[in-house]
């Protein structure tokens, strides 16, 4: 693993933006603007290092899986933060029927150099973002500059082979892709419209519509589009979290369709992505994996010897983009915060030039699929991070 600086194309924003990145651009706190997608350089990588990567992604992926079925299987729910026991059976329920259930795509993020193993930071396995800068512009860059090479991407093709294989699993009527008004730079507009097109490709009816716009009739008892038409199956950018605790949250809970044709709205990603995408997750994989290579140590009732011998991140169970992330030198006194937190080993994002880098791994069903890589300045990968393409040489 390499970082190479290289010239950006000639007119790069409107080529990307051409390409469905249109949001290329970081507004910063001074009023500035930034590349978000930043061509001014790139990294590459060998071929055996990204399969090594592969086989990572797929062994961590059924290692979540696994945590997924032991936090069912003991009613580990409340340490995830869910405590309402009829939530925690439609979850439960979720996961035993998942084979029913389409669940498309998730984006590990990953500490790694190109020197010792990967280490898994977290697992975005909800509403995962920057996915279509990953399978779009960060392709065609490739064609554009390293014609004839190769790249960890086939994410395209595998998302419209997902919905081939799932579209049995989906309820009669369209198959509506929603995403929230409150996106104001479109980056979740164009994360649900690329998915639309995917879903299209694989010969899937498709509506647009925004959540907002979601309705209840109250006669019939379930969610309507915009046309007053039932909404059958939806495609939600939008946090298990929120939604359960929205105003509409218990029709969500009181339709839901867990598969055997209990309910009357199959969600995607489904219910039971809410054990993989909290960070409690982690604290779980420690428990049952100590000792992993891939895996940093992590609890939930404090940082334990990490206080002293390495150093901790405190994270929010349900944080995003670095959000309430605390760093944690070694030696400092041991601070247990009053909401529920993971405590993970420390493990500083490699320096490459001045910049932080994390991998995101994508998974599209149970098979790694493509690489994304962000870049910050700080220590904590957050808002003001920038994507960097990549290329196989």
């Amino acid at each position: 693993m390499k970082r190479h600086t290289i010239e950006p194309r000639p007119h790069w924003q409107r080529t990307v933006e051409e390409q469905g990145c249109v949001y290329p651009l970081t507004r910063y706190p001074d009023g500035s603007l930034r590349p978000y997608w930043d061509e001014s350089a790139y990294y590459s990588f060998t071929l055996p290092e990204v399969e090594a990567l592969e086989e990572v992604v797929e062994e961590l992926h059924g290692m979540c899986l696994a945590a997924a079925a032991h936090i069912v299987d003991n009613d580990r729910f409340a340490e995830l933060g869910i405590t309402d026991p009829r939530l925690a059976a439609l979850v439960a329920e979720s996961w035993r029927r998942r084979a029913e259930l389409p669940s498309v795509y998730a984006r590990f993020d990953l500490r790694y150099d190109g020197d010792g193993p990967a280490k898994m930071l977290e697992y975005n396995a909800d509403t995962p973002t920057s996915l279509v800068e990953a399978a779009s512009p960060q392709w065609f860059w490739m064609e554009d500059r390293f014609p004839g090479a190769d790249q960890w991407n086939s994410l395209h093709e595998r998302l419209v082979d997902a919905w081939k294989r799932q579209a049995r699993l989906l309820p009669p009527g369209p198959l509506h892709f929603v995403h929230s008004e409150g996106d104001e730079i479109g980056e979740d507009l164009m994360t649900v419209a690329y998915l639309r097109e995917t879903a299209e490709q694989a010969g899937i009816t498709t509506e647009a519509l925004s959540v907002e716009q979601i309705g209840w009739d109250r006669l019939s008892g379930r969610f309507v589009d915009d046309r007053l038409r039932f909404v059958r199956s939806c495609f939600k950018l939008y946090p298990w979290e929120w939604l359960v605790t929205d105003e509409f949250g218990p029709h969500v809970l009181d339709t839901l369709d867990n598969g055997g044709g209990t309910g009357t709205t199959c969600w995607i990603e489904p219910a039971w992505k809410m054990l993989l995408s909290n960070k409690a997750l982690l604290a779980i994989l420690w428990e049952l994996y100590p000792g992993h290579p891939n895996l940093l140590a992590a609890y939930l009732d404090g940082p334990r010897e990490l206080a002293d011998e390495g150093g901790y991140v405190a994270k929010p169970l349900l944080g995003r983009e670095g959000a309430g992330v605390t760093l944690h030198e070694p030696g400092a006194a041991p601070v247990v915060r009053d909401e529920p937190c993971c405590y993970q080993e420390l493990a500083p994002l490699p320096d490459f030039d001045g910049n932080r880098v994390v991998l995101g791994a994508w998974v599209v069903e149970n098979e790694s699929a493509g690489l994304g890589i962000r870049e910050s300045s700080g220590p904590v990968t957050d808002e003001y991070a920038r994507f960097l393409p990549h290329v196989i040489l």
